[in-house]
């Protein structure tokens, strides 16, 4: 009699285990599975990416059951060669890149495949502040520019000749600064006008040494500005792991969107502790309002045109490469069905 009752209990606790582990939440279970490992490069440490830094800090690659590790590598060079060697998995760079990369030929292409920002994300600063600032102000001056051939040289180029300048004789261009050191050649005398990026741009105006007169993002038109790459490759063997991954970065767009100015900084400042608060909420501010954000991952065919446009109008496109064989917009179009706002 013993024997059977022992049984009994010991059937029970079976029982009890099993509804136990299948009441488990789904969200539990996934923190206990192993993640998939991601190596991320990006081009640089940039205020311009608040959405990737959320998907990070809010746990959304987690959600979709990835690890991912995040490199800077300072230059588009730099982080195109770390993918094309398979020292990354997925890259975050401009996508002229992969024209490049397309048109000196090659069996596995770099994808663009989510996109991440739509619009450059430099400024024009000025030594004094103007209150209506026109562009043939730049008439007759000196103005403190970005490296040739880079995306943001080729857009401030681009614009100019949009609003009737003629780069490099109505304008003199100083293209010998490394872009580390702009600011700080700026603020020394250098020039009457510069090219910066965040948060460069807003420490100037904080200390009074330049302003913000212009954006060239506004100016240029809606462009592919930065983009997730892939080899095809990747893509073909895993594509499990990149719709896992554009789906956090979808999740991040939406969350960026939906939150203010205040929380997305608190949500990025992990990966900004030398940045002081002000300056933060001034260049989240500046991104957030001109929507240098995209809504959501598609790099669609308009905007890809207008940055054949900007390479052209630049002398830097001197082949093109078709749209379909560098663009997969399969990942993003299935985030969007998938996942709800």
């Amino acid at each position: 009699m013993k024997k059977v009752n022992f049984l009994v209990i010991l059937s029970l606790l079976f029982v009890s285990l099993a509804i136990f582990v299948g009441c488990s939440s789904g969200k539990e279970q996934n923190q206990g599975a192993e993640k998939t490992k991601i190596r991320l490069f990006e081009v640089t440490r940039s205020i311009f990416y608040a959405p990737e830094y959320i998907a990070l800090t809010q746990g959304l690659f987690e959600e979709e059951g990835l690890e991912v590790e995040l490199t800077t590598a300072f230059g588009g060079d730099k982080t195109m060669t770390a993918l094309l060697s398979d020292n990354a998995d997925i890259i975050l760079v401009g996508s002229e890149t992969t024209i490049y990369v397309y048109n000196q030929g090659t069996s596995d292409p770099a994808i663009n495949f989510a996109q991440l920002t739509q619009t450059d994300g430099s400024f024009l600063v000025s030594r004094e502040p103007i209150e209506k600032f026109t562009w043939d102000m730049l008439k007759g001056k000196i103005l403190l520019g970005q490296r040739k051939g880079g995306m943001p040289e080729m857009v401030s180029e681009f614009v100019q000749k949009k609003n009737g300048i003629i780069p490099f004789k109505d304008v003199e261009i100083i293209q010998n600064v490394d872009y580390a050191n702009l600011g700080s050649a700026f603020a020394s005398g250098t020039g009457d006008f510069v090219q910066l990026f965040e948060p460069v741009a807003s420490k100037l105006e904080l200390e009074g040494k330049g302003y913000v007169v212009a954006s060239f993002g506004v100016e240029s038109g809606k462009l592919p500005y930065t983009v997730f790459i892939a080899k095809k490759s990747f893509l073909d063997k895993k594509p499990d792991v990149v719709q896992s991954f554009t789906n956090a970065i979808y999740k991040a767009q939406i969350w960026a969107q939906s939150h203010s100015v205040e929380e997305i900084a608190d949500a990025i400042s992990p990966y900004f502790q030398e940045i002081d608060r002000t300056t933060m909420l001034k260049v989240v501010d500046r991104y957030k309002s001109q929507g240098s954000w995209a809504t959501d991952p598609i790099l669609d065919e308009e905007e890809y045109r207008n940055l054949e446009a900007v390479m052209e109008s630049a002398g830097e496109l001197n082949k093109k490469a078709p749209y379909n064989e560098i663009v997969n917009t399969t990942f993003a179009k299935n985030a969007m069905k998938n996942i709800t706002q």
